[in-house]
């Protein structure tokens, strides 16, 4: 059900597609340690991203951004997404094809199995994912993962439950119909999410996620509760606060680097969000 592979500093590995018949029934759990191992996912693969240490920067399809330890990241199912480990980095990724996923559904839960069966996003890592991850590693070293594995998926069916509010709020006259309408949103939030710091329109957007300019701004409002801007905006102000506590650049060249080029409407906005300036929040450290 599982294939394990560990990846050190400098090495790299490649799941090439087409797979072969039986890899294609087993989900892939990668290990990655050290600085600059890569992983190629050539084959269409969906699955987990979590560091544990470090940062981990993905790139091609639909997966562009850096992760932090603290936060996981689910991909659907596409070709052409790379890993990089950066600095002391130690990550955790399992992916497979549709057929290894349902296969590990199957076999963790009686609920009835939706299409995608897992919704790509982006979720906060808590303590207990953590461990059951790493739980999951340490199984597939003695060739028991079926505790663990089903463990951790219970997990990411807590979290993805965050998003059974949204998802109702879509429109559709059936729960399908709003799931898929909740994955093409969910594909341009994702994208701002990793892409906060540049330039977009709404245009763009829209094209993304199949819709008209005005269908998609009353979609996504209608799901997210806000609009697209609301949410760069905010992204923006995540990414600025991060920086303030990891760079050393210019407060002013962090508005900048966040995608603000207004320093005025950056300092408001700001204290606005998260009621202290960014001068103040760099100087408490």
């Amino acid at each position: 059900m599982i294939v394990s592979h560990q990846l050190n500093s400098g090495s790299s590995l490649t799941l090439s597609s087409p797979l072969p018949s039986a890899a294609a029934e087993r989900l892939n759990l990668v290990v990655g340690g050290g600085r600059g191992c890569v992983l190629r996912g050539e084959a269409p693969l969906a699955g987990l991203w979590l560091p544990l240490r470090g940062r981990l920067q993905l790139s091609g399809g639909g997966a562009e951004g850096t992760l932090q330890p603290g936060e996981v990241r689910i991909t659907e199912l596409e070709s052409g997404i790379n890993a990089v480990g950066r600095g002391s980095a130690l990550w955790i990724a399992l992916l497979g094809t549709r057929t290894a996923w349902r296969h590990a559904f199957e076999g963790s839960t009686q609920l009835p199995l939706p299409e995608p069966l897992l919704l790509p996003t982006w979720h906060v890592a808590d303590h207990n994912l953590r461990r059951r991850a790493i739980a999951l590693v340490r199984a597939a070293a003695l060739g028991t993962v079926d505790t663990t594995l089903r463990a951790l998926i219970e997990g990411l069916l807590e979290l993805q439950d965050e998003h059974a509010a949204a998802i109702e709020r879509c429109p559709g006259r059936t729960h399908a119909q709003r799931r898929q309408v909740f994955l093409r949103l969910q594909r341009v939030r994702n994208y701002l999410t990793a892409n906060c710091h540049l330039e977009v329109d709404n245009d763009r957007l829209a094209r993304m996620a199949s819709y008209s300019p005005w269908h998609f701004i009353r979609a996504f409002r209608a799901a997210y509760e806000q609009t697209p801007h609301a949410f760069l905006v905010d992204q923006r102000l995540q990414r600025a606060r991060r920086l303030l506590r990891s760079s050393p650049l210019a407060v002013a060249e962090i508005a900048l680097a966040s995608g603000f080029e207004n320093r005025c409407a950056f300092s408001r906005l700001f204290r606005q969000r998260f009621g202290v300036t960014a001068g103040a929040l760099r100087r408490c450290g």
